[in-house]
């Protein structure tokens, strides 16, 4: 089962015993004090996941998704549900439906949420639903 967080304004994925950053970080973000060896430039426009090597062990920060979905297909997976294409950059929005769809607890959550629904969810529903979320009000 992948676990899915953020770090840095970006979303962690760890998977297989790999870790994927996906996204543009929003934020200054020490890769080494968190447990990563320096990705270099990041620049999701070009490349909208890197692949990241632990040097020592790494939990994904809670809270964080469970989702089916492995490998880089999940990488994949989360650069189409989440990153929003023109900047590169994690939909905050997105990301808050998902993991508090009611809007009832604003608070920061602990745990693990159960988002296996999302990589079930056929692209083009939810395309209809991203279109919808982003729309400038």
């Amino acid at each position: 089962m992948a676990r899915v967080g953020r770090l840095a304004g970006a979303i962690l994925a760890e998977t297989e015993g790999q870790f994927f950053l996906v996204g543009n970080p929003k934020e200054p973000c020490d890769f080494a004090t968190v447990g990563f060896e320096p990705p270099g430039v990041i620049n999701a426009l070009e490349r909208p996941f890197v692949r990241l090597v632990p040097c020592r062990s790494v939990q994904v920060p809670q809270p964080y998704l469970t989702l089916d979905v492995e490998g880089e297909a999940l990488a994949w997976l989360l650069v189409d549900r989440f990153v929003i294409q023109r900047n590169g950059s994690v939909s905050d929005r997105l990301w808050r439906l998902v993991t508090d769809p009611k809007q009832e607890n604003r608070a920061v959550m602990n745990g693990n949420i159960d988002a296996r629904w999302l990589g079930e969810v056929p692209a083009e529903i939810w395309h209809i639903v991203r279109e919808t979320v982003l729309k400038c009000t």
